[in-house]
């Protein structure tokens, strides 16, 4: 079995989702890539077996990754980029909505 390096970066507890979060960089021979996993846990767990699920998490996808050829690049153009068009050419005047409430 080949070890490969990993980088957990930014180990995080979340409490609304009751989880471990970390960014997961894997070091292979051939190309170097991210990853978000997260691990549902209790904040009692011990950090070091939060870590060792998320390096888990993390190799799992990049196994699959390898393996099926479907691992996109995060750097790729949203699925569906029309829906937030409208959004982008609305603008708000703050300032014109908050005076008349300063009369």
């Amino acid at each position: 079995m080949q070890t490969v390096p990993l980088q957990l970066s930014d180990v995080i507890y979340n409490a609304a989702t009751q989880s471990f979060e970390a960014l997961v960089t894997v070091h292979d021979t051939v190309r170097e890539r991210s990853y978000a996993c997260a691990i549902s846990a209790p904040i009692t767990m011990e950090f070091e077996d939060a870590a060792k699920g998320l390096a888990t998490q993390a190799m799992r996808r990049h196994s699959n990754g390898r393996s099926s050829g479907l691992h996109m690049p995060a750097s790729i153009a949203p699925r569906h980029p029309h829906r937030l068009a409208g959004l982008r050419r609305m603008t708000i005047d703050t300032f014109a909505a908050l005076r008349p409430r300063a009369a």
